[in-house]
């Protein structure tokens, strides 16, 4: 594995994204929707640093899939989704990478009548998008490589990592995780 982006950087990043969700937000009442599974590692460390009042929910949406490292169909459970109608939303994932997630969860959540929605992700992989809708707030931008750590997963493993590391063609090829 190569680290991309140590510990110490993404806790910078995060620390950024929480005086740009200030900024935009003030003291205002907030929902923080996050994508499962990958998004629970910085939405953890995000909320911790934010003082408005907060509502914390989780949508499950998916599209890898077992070993999987190119996107397939979308599977979605918002069963989980608190009400968001009239609500500040801010919906946060851990990557954007084609864009067809992010698309289609705002577009299921524009259909809810929130006051606003926003959307936040960790990384924006470089190259990859296919749809014109981009998120309101980027923390990193990286190559198109297939990552984990800090909540992205290879496998389901790997999400633990402190950091965000890229695995190579021969680590993905050999199965890492039994």
């Amino acid at each position: 594995m190569k680290i991309l982006l140590p510990e110490h950087e993404i806790k910078a990043g995060v620390a950024r994204l929480a005086s740009e969700v200030k900024a935009h937000y003030g003291r205002r009442p907030l929902t923080i929707i996050g994508v499962l599974t990958g998004s629970i590692v910085l939405v953890a460390d995000l909320i911790r640093l934010l003082e408005m009042p907060l509502r914390v929910g989780v949508v499950q949406a998916r599209s890898y899939r077992g070993t999987a490292t190119l996107p397939g169909d979308l599977a979605v459970n918002a069963d989980l989704l608190p009400p968001i109608a009239d609500r500040e939303v801010l919906l946060i994932d851990d990557i954007f990478d084609t864009g067809q997630t992010l698309q289609a969860l705002l577009a299921q959540f524009r259909l809810l009548s929130p006051r606003s929605l926003r959307s936040a992700v960790l990384l924006r992989k470089l190259g990859r998008q296919r749809v014109d809708e981009n998120p309101d707030h980027v923390v990193f931008e990286i190559p198109n490589e297939f990552v984990v750590g800090y909540g992205l997963d290879y496998q389901d493993a790997f999400r633990n990592l402190p950091h965000v590391a890229s695995l190579e063609a021969h680590e993905l090829a050999e199965g890492l995780v039994s």
